[in-house]
């Protein structure tokens, strides 16, 4: 009885502490994940976090620039509504930002997070990095500003710890993104980020802002492979900027190759766009890898060419593979004296009784007597 009554005390304050919770919003958070995951529970709400509130339970002070954030794209007129949807972090048009201008001070998030050893611990483990790397992974973020409403796993910090929580970020928010084009640093708050949980339920705690419809709100896929560079939206001539990986808008430029769709729908709409560092992108248009023609139907296809010298084998061996050994000359017949003059002589023909004196090699012919008499030799045979 004294037991139950002890964990019946224990109970309520913590229950008290879980609904007074549910009622913040900001950068705070109710669950406590281990190694920056979020907790199990049965719902999990997710918290409205608005373009810059800095909000309770934040991990820095802001280091946001004042830079003009990125308006959400135009919707088509009659587009079906959809569920949270994916879309990749190397799309273009995903994320918007100010030419030559970083949407976050890295720096100063740099310095802010390594100058408390607690919370550059806490802001590790959430982020799944190790603590003696925390400086240049910062430093490997790109600053770039949300395109769309996107749900992410946000974290607080509280008490030494770093709390997770499901939240919905506005369009507009300055984020740091890693090299595979995901969301890994709210700038308002210096909240590190990660992938929404699996379950995308949930009630939305928060006041909601203009225009905000769970049903548009994305979620971001991080690309199969590392993005050299994301191809943004520049804000304020809706023009393309291609920003390199790491930097910090300073090596900004025009892409050598732009996308061909609106920068105010290209990957918002749909499913998103499909990854640009798929293997068979842009594979047409190699000139070094023309085209397959396709085979006329009236005319058969041409036989394999034949190669330059046969197989010895007679199996139709591989005409590039190495030929064999050349085969033994001592088992070859011998030459044809016929083909060979003056190397191999008749067997079948009576020996002379001396070398014949023929000029120029011919050979000595098939008569016993010469046609005409010779004018070295005496007429041995008149008479």
């Amino acid at each position: 009885m004294r037991s139950s009554l002890r964990r019946a005390r224990r109970t309520r304050p913590a229950a008290a502490g879980l609904v007074s919770a549910l009622l913040l919003t900001g950068c705070s958070n109710v669950w406590e994940g281990a190694g920056g995951e979020p907790a199990a529970t049965p719902i999990q709400d997710v918290f409205l976090q608005p373009l810059g509130a800095h909000g309770p339970d934040p991990f820095t002070a802001s280091t946001v620039r004042n830079t003009a954030p990125p308006a959400a794209p135009d919707r088509p007129p009659g587009e079906d509504a959809q569920q949270v949807r994916e879309v990749s972090g190397s799309a273009p048009g995903l994320y918007g930002g100010t030419r030559a201008i970083g949407s976050c001070d890295v720096e100063r998030q740099v310095a802010l997070l390594t100058g408390d050893r607690t919370k550059a611990r806490a802001f590790a483990e959430a982020s799944g990095i190790p603590e003696t790397n925390l400086a240049d992974w910062l430093h490997g973020l790109t600053p770039v500003a949300l395109r769309a409403d996107t749900r992410v796993t946000d974290h607080g910090y509280r008490e030494g710890r770093a709390n997770a929580f499901q939240a919905v970020l506005q369009t507009g928010t300055a984020v740091l993104v890693d090299q595979y084009g995901s969301p890994r640093v709210r700038c308002a708050c210096g909240n590190p980020l990660r992938s929404p949980a699996a379950d995308r339920g949930g009630v939305h705690q928060g006041d909601q802002w203009d225009g905000f419809d769970p049903d548009r709100v994305i979620t971001v896929r991080p690309a199969g492979s590392v993005v050299p560079g994301l191809v943004i939206v520049n804000t304020t001539d809706r023009s393309w900027i291609e920003r390199r990986t790491g930097t910090d808008g300073d090596e900004d430029r025009t892409p050598d190759v732009p996308p061909t769709c609106d920068p105010d729908t290209c990957a918002l709409s749909g499913t998103g766009t499909p990854d640009p560092t798929a293997p068979d992108r842009g594979a047409a248009s190699d000139p070094a890898s023309p085209a397959p023609v396709s085979p006329d139907p009236a005319r058969p296809a041409p036989p394999t060419p034949l190669p330059d010298v046969p197989d010895p084998s007679g199996t139709g061996a591989d005409p590039t593979a190495p030929l064999p050994p050349a085969p033994d000359p001592y088992t070859e017949p011998a030459p044809d004296p016929y083909t060979d003059p003056g190397t191999v002589p008749d067997p079948f023909a009576e020996p002379p009784s001396e070398p014949p004196t023929v000029p120029d090699g011919t050979p000595p012919t098939d008569e016993l007597f010469p046609a005409g008499p010779l004018p070295d030799q005496p007429e041995a045979f008149q008479g």
